[in-house]
C-alpha cells in the first residue's frame, strides 16, 4: 500500500561566478548584480503555488530537511537566506531535527557571513571544493584555491558549524592515483562530518563535451575509488552511498530522502519536485521555469510550471531503483511496497535476472547490490527500464 514518505524542501539557487566546463546543471554566469529581493519573493511565490495545488497531500506534512542548491546559493547574503526560511516555515512546520544545509563556493564566501548562515538557521554546510590541487582547481575551471578551501572550512568551524561536508571529484584530467588519494587526505585533515567523493564524467551540453580533456581510463578510475574508500573508512568514513561517506550518524537527512524515494518539493528556476498522494494513490512530478528571467517573471503563476505528470505504474519499479539501489546497505523489500504501491510480482522476474548476474543479493528481505552490481550500476538500473522487461520494468528521473 502506497503510503507518504518524509518530506524534503530543495531551493535553487542559479547563478555562479563563472560556469565550470564539467557542469551541467542548471546555472547561470552572473551578468551584472543578483535580484536577492526579487528572487527571495519568488521563491515564496512558487511555494505558495505548491501548497495551494496540493492540499490533501501535503496536510499535516512537516519538513524533514531543506538543501539550498545551485548554482552558488553562498552568492545570498545571510539576510536573504534567513528570509526564505522565516517565510517557509510559516507556511510548513519543520521537524524537530530537521536538517538545513547551504552549498558553498570557497571562493564565493565573505569573511564572517557564516555567523549570519547559522543565525539564520542553517545547520549544515556542503563545500564545493572538488581537489586539493591548484592546477586541478584551475583546470576544472574552479574560482578558488586550495588554501581558500581550508581556510573558509576552518572559518566555518569557528562561527559554530559542527556538520558540514566536502565535495572531491576523482579521476580527473591528468590525475594519477596519488593525486586522488592526496586530495582525500587533505578532506580528511579538514575535519568534516562527511565526504561527498565522485567521479568526474563528461557530460553533454557542457565546455568538456565540446572539448573534451583526457581522463583516466576506467581501470584506473576503479583503483582510485577502492583506493580513496579504503583511506575513507581507515578514518572512520563509512560508505553508505555510491559517493557518500559520512561519520557516525552524520549522514545526509536529505540526501538519503532521495534515495529512498523520499518527497520533495522543489522551487526555484529549473527546480523539480516528487509528491506522493496516499490518498489518491499517485505520485507526481513537477518542474519550473529553467531560465532566472522566465523564473521571476512567472514564479507562482501556471506559467511558471513548464512540466507536471503523474508516473505511470510502469514506470515506478525504475524510478525507484535509479534511488534506492545506489545505498550500499540497500533497503528493505517492503519499503518498495510502501513507496510505490506496487507488489514484489512487479519486480520479480528482473530481480531473478539480477540475481543469476551477480549483480543483486539474492535476500528477499532487502534490495542491495554486490559489490560487482554496484561496479555496473547503470547495467543493473537499466533492466528495470520498461523497454527491457515488458512485464516489470520501469524509468527515473
Amino acid at each position: 500500500m502506497l503510503t507518504a514518505p518524509p518530506l524534503a524542501l530543495y531551493i535553487h539557487v542559479p547563478w555562479c561566478v563563472k560556469k565550470c566546463p564539467y557542469c551541467d546543471f542548471n546555472s547561470h554566469a552572473l551578468v551584472g548584480g543578483i535580484p536577492q529581493d526579487a528572487y527571495v519573493a519568488a521563491l515564496l511565490a512558487d511555494l505558495d503555488r505548491d501548497l495551494a495545488d496540493f492540499p490533501a497531500a501535503l496536510a499535516g506534512r512537516a519538513l524533514h530537511s531543506i538543501f539550498f542548491g545551485g548554482g552558488t546559493p553562498s552568492l545570498f547574503s545571510a539576510e536573504s537566506i534567513a528570509r526564505i526560511l522565516a517565510g517557509v516555515g510559516e507556511r510548513l512546520p519543520f521537524d524537530p531535527r530537521i536538517e538545513i544545509t547551504l552549498e558553498t563556493n570557497p571562493g564565493t564566501v565573505e569573511h564572517g557571513r557564516f555567523d549570519g548562515y547559522l543565525a539564520a538557521g542553517v545547520n549544515r554546510i556542503s563545500f564545493g571544493v572538488q581537489s586539493f590541487d591548484d592546477a586541478a582547481l584551475r583546470r576544472l575551471g574552479r574560482i578558488h584555491s586550495a588554501s581558500d578551501a581550508a581556510r573558509v572550512v576552518g572559518e566555518a568551524r569557528a562561527a559554530g558549524f559542527d556538520n558540514y561536508n566536502i565535495d572531491l571529484m576523482y579521476a580527473l584530467p591528468g590525475q594519477e592515483l596519488a593525486g586522488a588519494a592526496n586530495d582525500v587526505q587533505q578532506a580528511i585533515a579538514l575535519a568534516p562530518t562527511h565526504i561527498s567523493h565522485y567521479q568526474l564524467t563528461i557530460e553533454p551540453n557542457t565546455a568538456f563535451a565540446a572539448r573534451p580533456p583526457t581522463l583516466p581510463d576506467s581501470d584506473a578510475a576503479w583503483d582510485m575509488q577502492e583506493h580513496c574508500q579504503q583511506l575513507l573508512a581507515d578514518a572512520g568514513y563509512a560508505q553508505y552511498e555510491i559517493s557518500a561517506y559520512a561519520q557516525a550518524g552524520r549522514r545526509s537527512r536529505h540526501n538519503l530522502n532521495y534515495w529512498q524515494f523520499g518527497d520533495y518539493l522543489g522551487i526555484g528556476a529549473g527546480a523539480h519536485g516528487k509528491l506522493t498522494d496516499a490518498a489518491t494513490g499517485s505520485i507526481r512530478r513537477r518542474a519550473k521555469q529553467r531560465t532566472p528571467r522566465a523564473y521571476l517573471q512567472h514564479a507562482g503563476q501556471s506559467r511558471g510550471i513548464t512540466s507536471e505528470a503523474t508516473l505511470a505504474s510502469i514506470d515506478l519499479p525504475f524510478e525507484y531503483m535509479m534511488n534506492a539501489l545506489r545505498l550500499v546497505d540497500g533497503v528493505p523489500m517492503g519499503e518498495f511496497a510502501q513507496r510505490t504501491g506496487l507488489g514484489p510480482e512487479a519486480i520479480a522476474d528482473t530481480l531473478a535476472r539480477a540475481h543469476a548476474q551477480g549483480w543483486i543479493d539474492n535476500d528477499p528481505a532487502i534490495l542491495r547490490t554486490t559489490e560487482t552490481g554496484q561496479r555496473f550500476l547503470n547495467d543493473v538500473i537499466a533492466l528495470f527500464l520498461p523497454a527491457a522487461d515488458g512485464e516489470s520494468g520501469r524509468r527515473h528521473a
